[in-house]
Order: C-alpha cells, then structure tokens, then sequence
C-alpha cells in the first residue's frame, strides 16, 4: 500500500519530503517511525492531556506519552505555568538557578536511597554519571549488564547500530535478567575488578515482552553487590515515578546505591537526575560531568512542579487503574474477535503482543490499524500511561481498537 492509501494526509508527506533532503534517512533513532510502520505520522504539532494532533490537523488518542516523558499529560496546566514564569527570569544563564536547590530537596525527601541529587539532560547521561562515579567510588572497571537491556545511546552502552567497537564494551560482563546464577557468575569474572552492577527495575528490552523481576533476584543483586563491594545501580530512567515515588524497587524493600532518572521527571523538558547513597557523595564529587545545559532552569522548574503534582498522590493510582482498565478491555476484545495476545509488564507500561507472531507483522498490522482509527501506540515497544487517561479516554481508546482487532482477525 502506499502512503496515501495509509492514510497519510498532504502535510505529512510533504514534511517527510523536505526532512528527506536535510536530514540522513529522514528522520533518526527511536522517533524514526520508518523502523516500526507505514501508516504512522512522523510529525506531531501540538498535544492536550492524552491527546495529540499531526500536522494535518488529525487526532490521536496517545498511548505513548511522547516515549514515556508526558506522566501528568501533555501541557499540564502547573508543569506550563511553571515553564512560562521561569522563561520570564531566565533559562541558561550563568549560574544554576536556585531551583535545583529546591528540586534536590524535593527529590532527596522523595526517594528512598537518595541522600543527594545531581541533574542533566537526559537517560544516557545520568548512567554515564552512575557507571562513572561506581569506578570512581571502587576504583575499579568491570561492569555488569543484562544481555540486551539499553542503558543509554553511547558506545561504552548501545546495543545496536553502527560506529560501536570491541573496545568500547571491553569493561561489559553480561548476565541473564532474573537468572541470579548468571550474575554471579559475571561477578566471578570480574573478580576483584567489579565495579558496578547494573539493573533495570524490570525487563523491558524491546521486540520481547516484557518481564517483571523476580523479588529473590532484586535482593540476590543487593547481596551481591555487598559482598563483592559493587555499587548497585538502578536504572530507573524508563519506569522513572511511574511504579513508585520513592523508587521502582522501593515496594520490594530493594534500596540501590545510586539511581537513574530521566523520561518523565519533567513531563516533557530535557532533564535526568543522578540520586545516590551518602557513601558515595565524595566520589561523586571526584567526577567531572558537565554540559552547557544542564543547568538549564526551565527544565528544573518543570521538573519541580511535575514532582510536586506527583505528590498530591493522585496520579500514580490514576495510571494503574487506566492500565488495568486498558489491559481488560483488550483481552476481552481479543477474545470476541478469536485473536490470541500477550499482555506483559506493568499495567502503567503495558505492552501487547501477537501469539506466534515473531517477526511483528501481525502487531504491526493491529498497530497501524490503531492509528489510522485515531490511537497512537507501538507494535514493538511498551507504551507509557499518564494521570491524563481517564476513564473516559480508556473508553474511547477501546473503542477505536476494537476496530484495530477486527481488522486483523
């Protein structure tokens, strides 16, 4: 089908011309919707609450909240004011504002494990933080990593795409997710040159489904890391405040020794946070990480508004009951139209899968039918909730699926 039979409306594709002559490949990374369909728009011009709009003006109900970052909804109206009045004072400016101050308050009374805080820009950049600040701390290089988890999109972590050496990964040992005797075993090997190990809250590789952890593997890591005299890093970049406030691993009694956070700390504003125990904040100090904007202060302003609405306790009980509503209405829809699925992972991140369906193309073809009749989600990546999706907005998304199933079935 071409794209015009897709759907596609003239401005789209007439972006998509333009970004072809100025931009390699007409558009890159994960936001290339090259790499997982045909029928989705690449350019979105506006988003309300769980809804988004392209540049031909159509609607979409957003079951991806821009790849996790909107968690209270698209221009919320305290994250908005509090980017409009700091915009007014200032952004990148000589010094850091006394926001970060305030903020670093806020997130160190927050989250369990965390006795400081330190900010950037991104997911990537607070695990380069974690990773360098363990080998700082320890003195040592060896890194343990799950086979196939992302932890950030630079050479020394990518699990794919090109430019990547041997070398770059020489200080990587890898163990299985929720295989416990496979981490000991890479701490064997590491032997006295461990540094760190490093762990998602629960495994959400893409193109498999997801997996929550194991409670005994969590507490076997913690063990591990103390009797190896590891730092234990939590990669909560991806789950960042949605399973849990103080913590992803906090509800299992699992405290890490440093914490990532990015996506949704400032519902939409480029921002990442590194948090970390009191024995670690003279090495954190030794380190030198910095860039030209990390201090921005619109971004912190934002992100100390989406916390101080995250606190008011009412969106992360919001979230797990639309992720709840949502995974019953598309099992039920499922199975009236005699279409067999996987629903893994949390509710507040859900992800549907195809049963014998492993190249994707029968997800994919559900997933494009979802957009075309108005609902934004991936065939191959978990999707994000948000305190936006309502009751209502859950109705009107099944609504639109159903459609999406019968068309596969």
């Amino acid at each position: 089908m071409t794209t015009t039979e897709l759907g596609l409306g003239e401005q789209e594709l007439a972006l998509r011309e333009r970004a072809g002559r100025v931009i390699p490949g007409g558009m890159y990374g994960h936001m290339s919707v090259s790499a997982f369909s045909t029928a989705h728009p690449q350019f979105v011009v506006s988003g309300e609450g769980a809804r988004v709009w392209d540049a031909d003006g159509r609607e979409y109900l957003d079951l991806m909240c821009s790849w996790g970052p909107m968690i209270v909804g698209h221009r919320h109206p305290a994250v908005t004011a509090a980017i409009v009045d700091q915009l007014g004072r200032g952004d990148c400016l000589d010094g850091i504002s006394p926001t970060a101050v305030e903020y670093a308050e806020l997130l160190v009374d927050t989250v369990a494990a965390a006795d400081w805080a330190l900010f950037c820009k991104n997911g990537t950049d607070a695990m380069t933080t974690c990773m360098t600040t363990a080998r700082a701390a320890t003195g040592r290089r060896k890194v343990l990593v799950a086979r196939g988890a992302y932890h950030g999109a630079v050479p020394g972590f990518a699990v794919r795409g090109g430019g990547v050496t041997a070398e770059d990964q020489a200080h990587l040992i890898r163990y299985e997710y929720n295989d416990l005797a496979s981490a000991r075993a890479a701490a064997d090997e590491a032997g006295s040159d461990l540094a760190a190990i490093l762990v998602t809250p629960f495994r959400h590789d893409i193109k498999r489904d997801q997996e929550l952890v194991d409670p005994a593997f969590a507490r076997g890591l913690r063990d591990l890391a103390d009797r190896t005299g590891a730092v234990l890093v939590l990669d909560d970049v991806r789950a960042t405040h949605r399973l849990d406030l103080a913590g992803s691993w906090e509800p299992l009694g699992v405290r890490p020794d440093l914490s990532a956070w990015s996506k949704p700390l400032a519902n939409g504003q480029p921002l990442g946070a590194v948090t970390g125990i009191d024995a670690l904040r003279d090495a954190v100090r030794t380190i030198y990480v910095t860039g030209s904007f990390w201090t921005g202060a619109v971004p912190l302003a934002a992100g100390l508004a989406t916390l101080t609405e995250l606190r008011r306790g009412e969106a992360l009980p919001t979230m797990e009951r639309a992720g709840t509503r949502l995974r019953e209405g598309l099992a039920a829809q499922a199975a009236a139209h005699g279409v067999s699925i996987r629903q893994t992972g949390p509710v507040q991140m859900p992800m549907l899968s195809f049963d014998g369906d492993p190249d994707f193309r029968r997800v994919t073809a559900w997933a494009e039918a979802a957009v075309q009749r108005g609902v934004y989600l991936h065939p191959w990546h978990n999707w994000f909730l948000s305190s936006a999706h309502t009751d209502e907005v859950i109705d009107a998304i099944l609504e639109r699926t159903d459609g999406a199933f019968a068309a596969v079935a």
